[in-house]
């Protein structure tokens, strides 16, 4: 094992700068989570529309008469509308990300809608000084942070902000608050004040709900990530290939899953020391994670033993990929701790793809897992998969 230079220590999940986040697609340990995250607010959402729509359905069927009864109607009946069909479509997978930022805008821009009601009907200080409809603003903030992404939270709450704003605006510029018409009216006086301070709740809300958000995501990737690496842990592994799979049964695309080992590591190990393995490993995830997609998942499945998951990707595509690495790999020099020195490493690779490998994860495993043997058993530093390179 000869060595020529030396590697920098594999980064972290989550070392990026925070502000660059911001604009950097969601990891897709979260686009998993933020998936059931948004099913739970939609179910949520279907049915307090669905208690809501009951108020103006029973005034209208009551023969109430005017315009605020039927705008009343016709807004319980649109959000009864959007929060079903939001829930149809969760219900059949067809959960996209970035979903949960234009329904979370909607979410509040209903709130705010609700409120504009009241200006229609010329009721401006039950607008502005509304101590049930307005509250609904902080239930559509938080139920952002079920999304596990900030940036919707952000964007919700500026949302929320910008909107009661403009409602507080329209209701001074329109009428006079002050004037003897709105004398003892019972939702009491206008106060800029009060309005400045239900606006900093608001976006305190939000500074919160981001806060939670942010501490969700730190303790769901301690949870994923292996300690060493940096890469995902087995537990997560496993449920994203479930995950995977029926995804691509549900597109009818192929997956290919691969079972990946260092080879003859404890040898390594012993003529190196565990420090040097450990080492090896850190080089390894990060020679990974370079050659990987950003929609590849690489785990460490135990030891020097690493489970690669390629979506959209048939076995020719995967062999020729795992091929490519492998060579990389074996050019890639390995820093010895505590030395100028550096060694290197070769890998072994086993090969399966769904349908035609199986379409359950325990077939696909076990068939990776078989070639995996027999690229050991025909001399090591080979990827084996329907036909051996």
């Amino acid at each position: 094992m000869t060595a020529t230079a030396s590697t920098p220590a594999a980064p972290r999940p989550g070392a990026r700068p925070r502000l660059a986040t911001l604009f950097r697609p969601n990891e897709v340990e979260f686009v998993d989570a933020g998936a059931s995250g948004e099913f739970v607010v939609g179910q949520i959402r279907f049915l307090l529309t669905l208690l809501l729509l009951c108020i103006p359905a029973v005034q209208f069927l009551a023969g109430a008469e005017g315009a605020e009864a039927t705008i009343g109607l016709v807004l319980a009946l649109g959000a009864f509308a959007f929060a079903g069909l939001v829930l149809t479509v969760l219900r059949r997978g067809g959960y996209r990300p970035g979903m949960g930022v234009w329904t979370s805008i909607v979410d509040v821009s209903l709130v705010s809608a609700g409120l504009a009601v009241f200006l229609v009907r010329g009721e401006p200080l039950t607008a502005v000084n509304s101590k049930v409809v307005f509250e609904v603003y902080f239930l559509a903030i938080g139920a952002t942070s079920l999304r596990y992404d900030p940036r919707i939270c952000i964007v919700a709450g500026t949302c929320a902000v910008f909107e009661y704003a403009l409602i507080v605006m329209v209701a001074s510029a329109r009428w006079d608050l002050a004037g003897p018409e709105f004398a003892g009216d019972p939702y009491g006086v206008f106060n800029w004040a009060a309005q400045a301070s239900r606006m900093l709740l608001l976006a305190t809300a939000t500074v919160l709900a981001t806060a939670v958000v942010n501490r969700a995501r730190a303790l769901r990737r301690m949870s994923s990530t292996d300690r060493l690496t940096g890469l995902y842990n087995r537990a997560y592994g496993e449920d994203r290939l479930d995950a995977e799979l029926a995804r691509a049964e549900r597109n009818r695309t192929p997956l290919s899953v691969v079972l990946l080992d260092v080879d003859r590591f404890k040898d390594y190990n012993d003529h190196h020391g565990h420090a040097a393995g450990d080492a090896a490993l850190k080089t390894l995830a990060e020679r990974l994670r370079q050659a990987l997609r950003r929609t590849d998942i690489v785990a460490r499945y135990g030891g020097e033993e690493f489970l690669i998951l390629l979506p959209d990707t048939p076995q020719e595509s995967a062999i020729e990929k795992l091929e490519a690495l492998r060579e990389s790999i074996a050019f890639t020099p390995v820093p010895l701790p505590r030395t100028s020195s550096v060694a290197n490493l070769t890998i072994s690779a086993g090969i399966a793809t769904a349908p035609d490998d199986g379409t359950d994860a325990e077939s696909l495993v076990a068939a990776a897992d078989a070639r995996l043997f027999r690229a050991k058993a025909e001399g090591r530093n080979k990827v084996v998969g329907h036909s051996p390179l």
